[in-house]
């Protein structure tokens, strides 16, 4: 079992998958569970997510790849579909009262939970903001937002783990008494 840091310094955005390595059920149930158990608001978990393989598959990384964007996307043989669903009604109201919108950082989170059980399992993930969400309702028969889409599958052989690159902790934190 990995540990979190372990995780959190093994996981980065895949960009070059092995599309003749299918993703196990075990494995993909394992992640949709991680993200079932993410924490939102008020527990209301306002959001979908709809597993693409296959044809759905090809047709939604498609729907990514605007202006030559997300040209990866393709090969990963599995695309999970994030959509925005409605607030709990406590969300909701804390929502309107507080004007903040909780799902998008519900979303994020389940976003968060489930690439990190993936890379546990020895998967790889990159999160895609660049999409067409109209086309994507449409290939998945959704009718609320598409929010993000998910590219999850094995990283090809020559797709080593890159440095990181993150700012210093001393930009990130402060700490007050």
């Amino acid at each position: 079992m990995m540990d979190f840091m372990a995780i959190a310094k093994g996981r980065q955005s895949c960009r070059h998958y092995d599309p003749t390595r299918p993703v196990e059920p075990d494995k993909l149930q394992a992640v949709l569970e991680a993200a079932r158990l993410a924490p939102s608001a008020c527990n209301s978990q306002p959001y979908h997510i709809t597993v693409c393989r296959g044809e759905t598959a090809r047709q939604v990384a498609r729907a990514t790849m605007g202006l030559g964007m997300n040209r990866f996307a393709a090969d990963a043989p599995v695309l999970l579909v994030l959509s925005e669903e409605p607030y709990g009604k406590v969300a909701a109201l804390g929502s309107k009262l507080k004007g903040n919108d909780y799902r998008s950082l519900d979303i994020g989170i389940l976003a968060a939970y489930l690439t990190a059980e993936a890379t546990a399992q020895g998967l790889g993930t990159c999160i895609l903001g660049w999409l067409d969400d109209a086309k994507i309702r449409e290939l998945c028969s959704l009718t609320a937002p598409v929010r993000l889409v998910i590219t999850l599958g094995y990283a090809a052989p020559d797709d080593p783990l890159r440095d990181k690159k993150r700012k210093p902790l001393g930009q990130l934190v402060t700490e007050l008494a």
